[in-house]
């Protein structure tokens, strides 16, 4: 396991400095004055470009200008956001944790009922529950997701006046400001950092913001994890380890449960990583439709404005994003079925 790890950690450098590359590579068909803008970290500095680009050696080889852009990374200066009106480090401080907020209540839900309803189509072939769940799964995955979210956002705000869009009410907003000296932001998360207050009106208020988009997000998505559960199963269920277990007097939730569901989690664990990674890069129809500033709000905002320093650092955290979910995934292989050594 340790020499596994070590290697992947050491394949996880070689990845990101691709990713690196690339990104650089798009920068790069910019304008000097353009690029400019990704080592900015004010708005004054904005005022003399000529300067940025004397001072970067924006018109030097491409190596040149690599090395320096990376150095500038690792001191975590990222440039200037437009659309944030900041830094983009302190931008992704400000729309990251609203992003991980909704991922803490979506992704467990999408997986949970994923499994769950997969393994019951698959163990229930041809019934009306396999049937159902793939009505279901047909209707959510083929539905947009800014299409669904707009109809549950008409039906239970604008008719029932339930669940408000956003990330909070004004009153939250204002008493927030207002206390600034006593409520204390751990995590930028009002359902977490109220419960750490002990402000629980804030963390109902919360909740109230974000059941619309958990419901849109799981409804669309989990669908996908059903169907490849139920042909996990149902694939599973047909092998001669679990034939040979019925015939030695198995209990059949023992046969189900044991012996086949574990085996088809295997596809649906690589797939789970990925949603949910795809999840904390920011989900940009749910965060725009609710009008949650989020990191999916910061990107559809900045490819609008062509803001160039906010999409190539999203681009770079999306690339580190993926490639540390799969190295979970591949950990959690061993786990799943002992048979997989990671040696």
């Amino acid at each position: 396991m340790i020499t596994f790890l070590i290697r992947r950690l050491i394949f996880l450098v070689f990845v990101l400095f691709g990713v690196t590359i690339l990104v650089f590579g798009i920068l790069m068909t910019f304008s000097p004055e353009r690029r400019a803008a990704a080592y900015i970290t004010s708005p004054q500095q904005a005022k003399d470009i000529p300067k940025i680009v004397a001072k970067y050696g924006l018109n030097d080889p491409f190596y040149l200008q690599y090395f320096r852009w990376l150095k500038e990374i690792a001191r975590g200066n990222l440039g200037w956001s437009l659309v944030a009106s900041s830094t983009v480090m302190e931008a992704f401080l400000r729309y990251l944790p609203v992003t991980l907020e909704l991922v803490i209540f979506s992704a467990p839900l999408i997986v949970i009922t994923g499994i769950w309803f997969g393994t019951l189509a698959g163990v229930h072939r041809d019934s009306w529950i396999d049937h159902s769940s793939r009505i279901i799964s047909i209707i959510g995955w083929s539905l947009p997701t800014f299409l669904f979210g707009l109809i549950l956002l008409m039906l239970f705000y604008g008719y029932f006046n339930w669940f408000p869009p956003g990330i909070s009410s004004n009153e939250v907003n204002m008493y927030v400001l207002d206390h600034a000296d006593t409520f204390t932001r751990y995590t930028g998360m009002y359902s977490i950092d109220g419960l750490l207050n002990g402000e629980f009106w804030i963390v109902w208020d919360a909740l109230k913001h974000l059941v619309l988009p958990v419901i849109t997000q799981v409804i669309v998505i989990f669908a996908l994890l059903v169907r490849v559960m139920r042909s996990g199963m149902i694939e599973a269920l047909t092998q001669d380890y679990v034939i040979t277990a019925r015939a030695k007097g198995a209990d059949k939730n023992t046969v189900n449960k044991k012996h086949a569901r574990r085996n088809a989690l295997i596809p649906v664990m690589t797939i789970s990583g990925l949603l949910t990674a795809q999840l904390v890069t920011g989900s940009i129809s749910v965060e725009v439709v609710f009008n949650r500033q989020g990191m999916g709000w910061w990107l559809a905002n900045s490819a609008i404005q062509l803001d160039v320093p906010a999409l190539l650092s999203v681009c770079l955290f999306v690339g580190f994003i993926f490639v540390i979910a799969n190295l979970i995934v591949d950990i959690m292989y061993a786990y799943i079925d002992p048979r997989i050594r990671l040696s």
